[in-house]
């Protein structure tokens, strides 16, 4: 156990205050090992809160955001399901009847009055009526002469899983990095018309879905900030997916630089500034002819597609307003190469609903406008990616991903600095990807300043990802519970874990899921709280496995009937190494010429686990009659030298179709053989994060005839896993 850093103990106030916060003091990480936060770290996390530093006025000023007058707290979630759903309050001393209504999202009222239940030390419970309607309410309440409104939220159990992901199914699905995507036609990087052609062959070949990287919005002035995990904004798509050939405005005659095409397209890591750099005055062209054909001086419209620029506009509101003026003011200040951040912005700029920013957008309306458009261009390629895919049999559609945070200096920060805790950021303890542990550099959310939004900027984040999409993946879907936390100047070892209102969030979750009819992947891989995985389970929400981490007692790797079946299995992720990477040691080469490991002890022990992995995997092969150990030399010599072959990939695919999970997730790297992994965690430099670009064009691999074997390889497995239940 590692001591505080002050005296036996720590400091009672800062415990105090932690446990009122949810801050967690001790902790185990993957890898067993104990930890017990200092008093540093401690006082660093309740001072991002935005608290006082003395305990008793932190203390105060907790109680004060936890609840409004009589008591009640600024939004409350209540179990759809429950015959006597209840409401805490603190009605004054002596108080009868207690009058509420209701207002109901569609604009009925219920109303009532009951004498509340007393719970001891002034507090009560007022009892609703049963049978509330699904969704988000006003309620308001008298005691006395004193009144009270709070945001009323009905939410069901359980999330929306379709029949093609009930009990017994068995579907399969394709996952890509669509930045990723090589082809003939897209400029440099993967785009909506590749992912288009991705769906159909897809669907043709029987997968039931396709998966995808996080879509979020990016920095459009700075596009060498390209983790898709490090967004600017959740609820806004990177532009840069455009196919800009099908814009019907789209003119290609001498708008665009060839030679720069061929480069773009034939760079083996995909240069974000160069296909920037292609796309942009093309997309400027294009909004041109668009403005003229299809919108007056005032910007309203004159044209169909005009129509349904200012549909879309209207419909996503004030969101998308604020998003376009934070994307107008960031070009505008970051044309030097400096002022990356909001927060070096001039004081006046930095608040979205000052006077100076609604001046700013009033002067730059046109420019404003261009970056509205783009979010139009792009959710209507990505829709008709979608429509294309279920058009040839893609039963489920897209699975798209949401990311664990927002960064700092983007525009959802910038729309909402209040929502964040600052001067820490959310990573993860050490674990067996990174025994160093990870800073992400991503800004948690403040669960304070959460509930009193009424939960409103974690609602808008899941309905902007379950757009166009039937499954969403939730990552490191344990925020919903609790997020580690690593104050800013220490080292990520030094972080604690923060609670999350877990039942609430997971409610939400559940309710947009039933709206949106979309089915939700948590991504739980890592540290996992003890009963979590039950508690999503129940919840319908499908756990995420993945084969290398399958493992019985012994290390051994678990055989297919062992994956519950409410999961999506996957041979690997975008953190991991390929099939082919993991059996001839890539990501540990990597790690090794990187210096990632903190000794050669610590490297020399990898690898030697990774001798013992190979052959249990072979173990496991042979045990479900997938590969001869006969043949077990042909792929791992006398020394323990590696050597790969399709055949054993293709056993591994093989091993996974059989897995009683309904949902089996490829990666299209698998599919092509490919040895690299996206991403490498806990590398900042020297891997090609978030770069990679696939060896083969797209058509080479879904219409040469590999994705087609794959796919054969894979129904097989399926029938073999639902034969036997």
């Amino acid at each position: 156990m590692q001591r505080r850093s002050s005296a036996v103990g720590g400091d009672p106030g800062l415990d105090r205050v932690a446990a009122l916060l949810g801050i967690e003091t001790e902790f185990h990480d993957a890898l067993g090992v104990a930890h017990r936060t200092s008093d540093e770290a401690l006082a660093a996390l309740i001072a991002s809160f935005g608290l006082p530093a003395e305990p008793h006025e932190a203390a105060a000023a907790i109680a004060a955001a936890h609840c409004t007058k009589l008591g009640l707290a600024p939004a409350i979630v209540i179990a759809a399901e429950d015959p006597e759903p209840r409401v805490a309050l603190r009605p004054p001393r002596g108080t009868g009847l207690v009058e509420w209504r209701c207002t109901l999202e569609d604009g009925d009222e219920r109303q009532g009055a009951a004498e509340p239940t007393p719970c001891g030390e002034g507090s009560a419970r007022l009892t609703l009526p049963a049978g509330l309607p699904l969704g988000y309410h006003r309620l308001a309440l008298v005691a006395g002469n004193v009144t009270a409104e709070a945001a009323l939220i009905v939410a069901p159990a359980q999330s929306h899983l379709p029949a093609q992901l009930g009990e017994g199914s068995r579907r399969w699905g394709l996952t890509t990095q669509l930045y990723s995507l090589r082809s003939g036609r897209n400029w440099g990087m993967g785009d909506f018309g590749d992912l288009r052609h991705l769906c159909s062959a897809a669907g043709k070949a029987g997968a039931s879905l396709v998966g995808l990287n996080p879509l979020h919005a990016l920095f459009a002035a700075e596009p060498r900030h390209y983790s898709p995990y490090s967004p600017s904004s959740r609820r806004h798509l990177d532009p840069l997916y455009i196919d800009v050939t099908a814009v019907p405005e789209f003119a290609h005659g001498g708008c665009v630089d060839e030679a720069a095409l061929a480069a773009a397209r034939a760079s083996r890591f995909v240069d974000h500034w160069a296909v920037a750099a292609l796309k942009r005055p093309a997309l400027e062209a294009i909004f041109r002819r668009f403005r003229v054909r299809e919108l007056d001086a005032a910007g309203a419209p004159i044209g169909a597609r005009g129509q349904e620029f200012c549909d879309f506009r209207r419909e996503r509101g004030r969101v998308l307003t604020a998003f376009a003026t934070f994307e107008a003011l960031h070009e505008h200040y970051y044309r030097d190469g400096r002022a990356f951040s909001w927060r070096t912005w001039p004081e006046k700029m930095r608040d979205p609903n000052s006077r100076a920013v609604a001046d700013f957008a009033k002067a730059h309306a046109d420019r404003v406008l261009f970056f509205a458009f783009l979010q139009w261009e792009a959710d209507r390629q990505l829709a008709a990616a979608a429509a294309a895919g279920q058009k040839k049999g893609l039963s489920l559609g897209l699975y798209r991903d949401l990311a664990v945070g927002v960064d700092p200096n983007g525009a959802d920060a910038w729309a909402e600095p209040e929502l964040l805790a600052c001067g820490t950021a959310i990573g993860a303890p050490p674990d067996a990807l990174s025994r160093a542990g990870q800073n992400w550099g991503l800004s948690p959310v403040n669960p304070l300043r959460l509930r009193q939004r009424a939960f409103a900027p974690f609602i808008e984040a899941l309905r902007a990802n379950m757009r166009h999409a039937g499954v969403l993946r939730i990552d490191h879907v344990m925020l919903l519970q609790r997020l580690y936390w690593v104050p800013q100047g220490l080292p990520a070892t030094a972080g604690a874990y923060v609670k999350y209102p877990f039942r609430e969030l997971l409610r939400l979750v559940a309710l947009e899921s039933r709206r949106q009819r979309c089915a939700v992947i948590g991504e739980d891989l890592g540290t996992v709280p003890a009963g979590f995985r039950a508690a999503m389970e129940a919840a319908q929400v499908l756990s995420y496995r993945v084969v290398a981490f399958e493992r019985d007692g012994d290390g051994r790797f678990l055989q297919p009937s062992a994956y519950p079946a409410l999961s999506a299995a996957s041979a690997a992720t975008h953190d991991t190494a390929t099939i082919k990477g993991f059996w001839l040691g890539r990501d540990i080469e990597w790690r090794r010429r990187l210096g990632l490991y903190p000794d050669e002890t610590a490297a020399a022990a990898e690898a030697s686990g990774r001798r013992r992995d190979r052959e249990q995997l072979l173990e496991a092969l042979a045990g479900e009659g997938l590969m001869a150990r006969e043949r077990f030399g042909e792929f791992l010599l006398p020394d323990g030298t590696p050597v790969y072959g399709r055949a054993l990939g293709k056993a591994v695919l093989a091993f996974l179709s059989r897995s009683r999970s309904r949902l089996m997730l490829v990666q299209i790297e698998d599919v092509a053989g490919e040895s690299e992994q996206a991403n490498l965690p806990g590398s900042s430099g020297g891997h090609p994060n978030w770069r990679r670009r696939m060896a083969q064009r797209l058509d080479e691999i879904v219409d040469g005839g590999a994705l087609q074997r794959v796919a054969r390889l894979i129904a097989a497995g399926r029938e073999i896993s639902g034969r036997n239940g």
